[in-house]
């Protein structure tokens, strides 16, 4: 699994597997935050399952599951920016394919860091912010 760096503190990835935490922990991550509601396809792991995992690692874990850019309210961004800080750090987010978890990111930023270089960090790891640009501009 390739982890897509977005700072020097987080980084995105789609859907981890068990095999992939303990990538994580071994490449020095110290949380882990889930972006993806319980369910959202059948074979998913719970987050619960995830957690566990997680801990198994001696990882730290959070869940601020999301839906969609639409979907992601000030609560959301309020948890995201929490649970980074107090982190130990590094962060991985995760989502089904890493870009929930690049825009709660990169909206949890606002006012730390410009949108332009928000947008560009997002953007050279791969991920397309295209659809939260306003709210990152407002």
């Amino acid at each position: 699994m390739t982890f897509k760096r977005l700072s020097a503190s987080f980084s995105a990835s789609p859907q981890l597997s068990a095999a992939d935490v303990a990538a994580a922990a071994d490449a020095g991550f110290r949380t882990i935050i889930d972006s993806r509601p319980d369910a959202e396809d059948a074979d998913q792991p719970s987050a619960e399952d995830m957690e566990a995992i997680a801990q198994s690692h001696g990882l730290d874990f959070a869940h601020i599951p999301v839906t969609t850019a639409i979907g992601i309210d000030e609560s959301d961004i309020a948890q995201m920016r929490a649970a980074i800080s107090k982190s130990p750090g590094p962060v991985l987010g995760y989502c089904r394919t890493g870009t929930r978890a690049a825009m709660m990111w990169a909206l949890s930023q606002v006012g730390e860091t410009s949108p332009e270089m928000l947008m560009k960090a997002s953007a050279d790891a791969g991920f397309d912010l295209s659809a939260i640009k306003s709210r990152l501009v407002a």
